[in-house]
């Protein structure tokens, strides 16, 4: 029996990519989900669909990721229908690349707030709920892009290694209660957010991946199953890369 068997896990930004793939994941190791989506909303119901369809439990709740109230309610409905939080996985993010010189207040402020302020209104929400339990899991998504820093993405750069820097505070703060907080960095990941990029721009990406590919979900849901898991009980607070090298430092 899996371990992950009536936990409940609750991921940010769910319905497409890494979202996807992690909801999906811990749905087939026996978990129940809940995951956001903002407007992705007939991709939202093919994933419910197809969590339910392996037999355990799934809430999708639209949710604007900016609006700590709406982050509020997320954690109300799944205490209200579950009962706990095991696991949360703040995965939700948007990217608004530009050159420093070309980039708006609009397109700094929207990636800030959605990347690292989402990261705060989940945690924030149900930080309450982990510490009554004295137990929780909690992993932030970042990038390599907060790590080693992108050319035109200083705003995606700068809201990616603010996540990693909350959690490394945060898992301080809370180790005493029993709550690990880790960060996965993904490099160049097949999804529709790495899709929207310049096809100059990734072939020049691929040419700095030592291990001469892009990566997939399902690799990256790999890595929180593990974070997530017994196996990684003594971890917190740490940085893990995905990537396929291109962050060797």
């Amino acid at each position: 029996m899996s371990e992950f068997k009536g936990k409940i896990v609750i991921v940010t930004g769910g319905s497409r990519g890494i979202g996807r793939a992690c909801a999906l994941s811990f749905a087939q190791e026996g978990a129940n989900i809940v995951f956001t989506y903002n407007k992705s909303v007939d991709e939202a119901a093919k994933l419910k669909k197809e969590i339910t369809g392996s037999g355990v439990e799934c809430l999708d709740i639209q949710v604007e990721i900016r609006d700590y109230e709406q982050c509020r309610k997320v954690v109300e409905e799944t205490m209200k229908k579950f009962g706990k939080i095991d696991i949360l996985i703040n995965n939700a993010g948007i990217i608004r690349d530009k050159a420093l010189l070309m980039m708006l207040q609009e397109d700094w402020k929207d990636v800030l707030e959605t990347n690292l302020g989402g990261v705060y209104n989940m945690s924030r929400a149900a930080i309450t709920t982990l510490l009554k339990q004295k137990a929780g899991c909690i992993i932030n998504m970042s990038s390599v892009s907060g790590i080693i820093g992108l050319p035109r993405q200083t705003n995606y750069s700068a809201s990616k290694a603010g996540i990693i820097g909350f959690s490394k505070a945060l898992a301080r703060e809370v180790a005493g209660y029993g709550i690990r907080v880790n960060v996965v960095c993904p490099g160049f990941i097949n999804t529709d957010m790495v899709g929207t990029l310049k096809e100059e721009f990734k072939t020049a990406m691929l040419g700095k991946i030592p291990l001469q590919r892009f990566g997939e979900p399902q690799e990256v849901a790999k890595v929180c199953l593990f974070l997530a898991s017994e196996k990684a009980n003594y971890i917190t607070g740490q940085t893990i890369k995905i990537d396929g090298g291109l962050a060797i430092i």
